[in-house]
């Protein structure tokens, strides 16, 4: 009798579609569109151009707004505090050349990027001294709640290298 109940609510289960996936179906993708956004990244990296992958995490932020939501009525917000203000100073525009460009275009988008105070002086750096496109701070740790306080998502941009699908493989030859 047990059996026959478990027969029946499988095939109820499957008639209703109820039936769970197993390892080796495919993904799902939910196009969803996404309402305007308030994002808070929060710059703190240990060299000076890993803010190149961070500021790569905003551009992508950008294009899925653009592509999936309402990129109009958005607003990005960079806190930056950490060793990235090096690349963020105009005195070290030829150590970091394009860092500018990158910063200026997002800037022209609409990002807002600000710079910690406390963390410009701990390196070295007056105020005055990063590009036009940034804004100093009094602090980090009363600007990001700052932001928080007014509905920012927070949003870490630890950067890491990127590995793909085959280096994995490599890594791992039961996968080929």
């Amino acid at each position: 009798m047990r059996k026959h109940l478990y027969s029946i609510s499988l095939a109820l289960a499957a008639v209703c579609g109820h039936v769970t996936a197993g390892p080796t179906d495919a993904s799902k993708f939910d196009a969803t569109p996404y309402k305007a956004q308030k994002a808070l990244y929060d710059f703190n990296f240990a060299n000076p151009m890993d803010a190149t992958g961070g500021l790569g995490y905003i551009k992508n932020h950008l294009a899925a707004l653009k592509q999936y939501g309402d990129a109009q009525n958005s607003h990005i917000v960079i806190v930056a505090h950490g060793n990235e203000l090096h690349a963020f100073s105009r005195l070290n525009r030829a150590a970091y050349p394009g860092m500018y460009e990158e910063l200026k275009a997002l800037a022209d988008a609409g990002v807002t990027i600000r710079i910690c105070s406390n963390a410009a002086k701990a390196r070295g750096y007056k105020p005055d001294e990063f590009y036009d496109v940034t804004t100093v701070a009094p602090a980090a740790v009363i600007d990001i709640p700052k932001w928080q306080n007014e509905g920012y998502s927070y949003m870490y941009a630890g950067w890491f290298p990127r590995l793909t699908r085959d280096e994995i493989v490599k890594q791992h030859p039961e996968l080929q």
